[in-house]
């Protein structure tokens, strides 16, 4: 699996954790799984 396939994994795991009915001090996990799903879907720009 590649780094972008790990990257997206990771915000979709985030995204579904973001939907369930539990509370996370201080960071939102939507907001960090939309920003691993940016990187994952930027990570050839930025590698080349």
């Amino acid at each position: 699996m590649s780094i972008q396939g790990i990257f997206y994994l990771i915000a979709v795991i985030l995204l579904v954790l973001a939907a369930l009915p539990i509370s996370s001090r201080g960071i939102s996990l939507a907001l960090l799984g939309a920003a691993f799903a940016l990187l994952a879907f930027s990570w050839d720009t930025i590698t080349n």
